[in-house]
């Protein structure tokens, strides 16, 4: 099955930049629906960016909609998550999470396949 792995979380300052990666390994991932998910301290899990359909249409959540861009490079096998302008209430693991997607290009519902995490800290 499809193996996710995250990579370039860190330490940034409010107003600063990283990007995120995810490598995705065991399966082509054009037969998934990938998604970013992020979870503060006491907060539950949300979903950040996902990309919903094979046509790469994507969603974001509200408080970081024109600051992170979800991207996916088919030939590098690798999810990215592109953050800018980061606020501290971005502090959070991060993770990269796996659907399948149907025969006719739309994602189930459920996300059966996660990466361990990656920390992203953001101090003011």
């Amino acid at each position: 099955q499809v193996q996710l792995v995250e990579s370039g979380g860190g330490s940034v300052q409010a107003g600063g930049s990283l990007r995120l990666s995810c490598a995705v390994s065991g399966y082509e991932m054009s037969r998934y629906c990938l998604g970013w998910f992020r979870q503060a301290p006491g907060k539950e899990r949300e979903v950040v960016a996902a990309i919903i359909n094979r046509d790469g249409s994507t969603t974001y959540a509200d408080s970081v909609k024109g600051r992170f861009t979800i991207s996916q490079d088919n030939a590098k096998n690798t999810l990215y998550l592109q953050m800018k302008s980061l606020k501290p209430e971005d502090t959070a693991v991060y993770y990269c999470a796996a659907r399948r997607m149907s025969s006719n290009g739309y994602c189930y519902v459920d996300y059966n396949y996660w990466g361990p995490g990656t920390q992203v800290t953001v101090s003011s």
